[in-house]
């Protein structure tokens, strides 16, 4: 399915990267303030208006210039705040590669970063003053990031700007390396270009239906694709003002967000599925007595799985406030194709599929009666959206699909990027792939499963992380809702089921968070044994082993998906924060877990007394 995307900036104002619409804006709509931070939910912190932006960029790109960073990349190291925009357009401005990253908390280990640093061959680091303080003395004891070159671009003298000259920089321009999230392996650079970022912000443009007069809200953090691409160029990009806050404000008190869109008369926000269920697990309706709901009208939702109770019970919740089930935006999208893929009408509800979860293991698409246990519930991602092509592909045998199969997402659109950044093999396997009966391509291989019903697109899980036990499908988000269901001590979104092979055959593994309220009062018995009877009664499993975790231990992504493979191998390793285990051979797998918990609690025990 292919429909045409009406580049309104590029095609009625010339303007052909973001260099061009920041020109743009400037000139028409200098004085507006675009973006708004606020600290702490309650207080405006700091305003950037089109005009200050662009000229601090400048000042910023001047330095790099001087510097001779032209071509070369940069690490973006900042806190939540506005830093973090002018140094990401003082790189655009200087023909500089953008690295966004996110700086790592006290105590937290710098592999990531480390990793990050040495694929990119990044000399230099953009940060703040304060945060250079924090960083210098842990950077010294690492190799990689002892060599690096530090700029604090808010200690600037804003003269300097008088220096800058306009770089050579078209569509085809590298304009940023965006870091996967690192939830399935070790984290790629995704090379994106000026002309993805134009196109796909065109395509957002249009789906959301954003003019001049909406008014974003948004928590997600400005080193992650949702939040930098729709969060930050998006208000940009159509000329609308947009209110910042950390994600740190947002996930202590999630009604901070809410009431901040109630505040702002925000109209477009949203985030991943465990945005929506905090808030409603959190919710006390003395929080929400001066709550008005009724502007927002883009609710939008993806970056992990959509599920239909959450919806449901967010819009059941929030209703009596003025929020609208219809302004649920299901969409689908991904750092490898710029952001969004796929999304639905705005004034729309979301299309919810019932069908068979018995021959979803068998990768068939049967409907399911709602009143059937034998019955999965899929929300639907929205159709294809401007200027690309979607078709779901058997990955074995590179055809295409029939309507009644669940097969691999491939997509091709001017928004996929241009590949891993110095991996060329990487790039070939995932972006240069080919159907084999009509050799039609190039296409994007997503790595996700999924079908198409009436043009709308449905996600049933990952390629890579779909547990084949026996010949049969287990998608493993299924099994870990089971799991976070069948015990009210067990954290939600807090788990992950993997295989490990156990004398050459795949046997299933769940760890679990338990609810840090619930920790001392711990019936490890029962809550093991909930385990076990659920996944056996739902999915006719038996596990191999259950660890269940200290609170906020398990291992996620920046965006709060779960890093099943990281869990895997911290798991076979034996450095799981374990409080309780079971397993069907204690001799071979408690053994060492067990005495891993007990030398991380000695550990702590004695980090506490020095």
């Amino acid at each position: 399915m292919t429909i045409s995307c009406d580049y309104s900036l590029d095609v009625k104002h010339n303007v052909h990267t973001f260099m061009d619409v920041l020109d743009y804006r400037s000139q028409q709509q200098p004085d507006q303030i675009l973006y708004t931070f606020i600290q702490g939910g309650d207080r405006e912190d700091d305003q950037l208006s089109v005009l200050a932006l662009s000229q601090q960029a400048r000042t910023i790109a001047a330095d790099l210039q001087s510097q001779g960073m032209a071509g070369k990349r940069a690490l973006l190291l900042y806190p939540p705040g506005l830093e973090f925009i002018t140094a990401f357009f003082g790189c655009l401005y200087a023909g500089v590669v953008a690295v966004p990253a996110y700086p790592p908390r006290q105590n937290q280990k710098l592999s990531r970063l480390q990793a990050i640093v040495e694929d990119a061959h990044a000399p230099l680091a953009l940060t703040t003053t304060d945060l250079l303080t924090k960083i210098e003395h842990r950077a010294h004891q690492h190799p990689d990031l002892a060599k690096l070159q530090w700029l604090a671009t808010d200690n600037l003298e804003p003269d300097a700007s008088g220096a800058w000259q306009p770089p050579e920089i078209s569509p085809d321009t590298l304009a940023f390396l965006q870091y996967t999230s690192g939830s399935t392996g070790t984290p790629k650079g995704v090379m994106v270009s000026q002309g993805n970022l134009m196109h796909n912000s065109a395509v957002i443009q249009q789906c959301f239906e954003h003019t001049s007069h909406s008014q974003g809200v948004i928590w997600l953090p400005s080193y992650h694709d949702m939040g930098l691409i729709g969060g930050v160029l998006q208000p940009l990009y159509a000329g609308f003002p947009v209110t910042l806050m950390s994600p740190a404000d947002f996930l202590q008190k999630p009604m901070r967000w809410l009431q901040t869109i109630s505040d702002c008369q925000g109209t477009t926000s949203g985030g991943p599925n465990f945005a929506y269920d905090l808030c409603v697990r959190k919710f006390k309706p003395k929080q929400a007595e001066d709550l008005d709901l009724s502007h927002w009208d883009v609710a939008f939702t993806g970056a992990e799985p959509i599920r239909s109770d959450t919806l449901d019970q967010f819009a059941t919740t929030f209703a009596p406030y003025g929020f609208r089930r219809e302004a649920f935006y299901p969409c689908y999208g991904m750092a490898e194709t710029t952001l969004i893929i796929s999304g639905g009408q705005k004034s729309a509800p979301p299309q919810v599929q019932h069908v068979q979860a018995s021959a979803l293991e068998v990768n068939q698409v049967h409907p399911a009666s709602v009143l059937t246990k034998d019955r999965r519930t899929l929300v639907g991602c929205g159709r294809c959206l401007p200027d690309q092509t979607i078709v779901i592909v058997d990955p074995d045998l590179r055809v295409q699909c029939s309507p009644q199969q669940v097969g691999e997402i491939w997509v091709s659109s001017p928004s996929v990027t241009q590949g891993y950044w110095c991996r060329e093999a990487d790039t070939d396997l995932n972006y240069h792939a080919f159907l084999a009966d009509t050799h039609a391509g190039p296409f994007l291989r997503t790595g996700d499963l999924g079908f198409m019903q009436d043009g709308e697109l449905f996600i049933t899980g990952r390629l890579k992380e779909v547990l084949i036990i026996r010949g049969l499908n287990h998608y493993p988000q299924d099994i870990e809702f089971s799991v976070e269901n069948s015990h009210s001590g067990l954290q939600p979104s807090g788990g992950a089921a993997f295989a490990i092979d156990v004398k050459n055959e795949e046997r299933v593994v769940i760890v679990q968070e338990v609810k840090r309220t619930y920790l001392r009062r711990l019936d490890a018995n029962e809550v093991l044994g909930n385990i076990r009877q659920a996944v056996a009664a739902q999915h006719s499993l038996q596990l191999y082993a259950i660890a269940l975790l200290k609170p906020g231990s398990l291992f996620k992504t920046s965006s709060g998906k779960i890093r099943r493979s990281a869990c895997r191998a911290a798991f076979l390793e034996g450095t799981l924060k374990i409080v309780a285990d079971w397993s069907e051979n204690p001799l071979v797998t408690t053994k060492y877990l067990s005495l891993q918990t007990h030398v991380d609690d000695l550990w702590s025990s004695l980090s506490a007394r020095s």
